[in-house]
């Protein structure tokens, strides 16, 4: 078996590193294409989701009361 010629490695080598580098580029251009929300939008909403697990974890925490006195009679 021949092995390939070293420049032709060197060229995919390189070739996969120009790929690396404009991803990053093409994902900096579409971050900047990105409609982020304003800073008080992002505010409401972590209080919203903070509010909504909260009552979540207390329904279940009531379920949970309720189902081990119901088992342990």
């Amino acid at each position: 078996m021949t092995s390939p010629p070293r420049g032709l490695f060197l060229k995919q080598k390189e070739s996969m590193a120009n790929k690396i580098t404009n991803f990053f580029k093409e994902v900096g251009v579409e971050a900047k294409k990105v409609d982020w929300p304003s800073r008080e939008q992002t505010i409401n909403y972590t209080i919203l989701v903070i509010g909504i697990s909260l009552g979540v974890a207390m329904i279940l925490g009531i379920l949970d009361a309720i189902f081990f006195r119901v088992l342990i009679r």
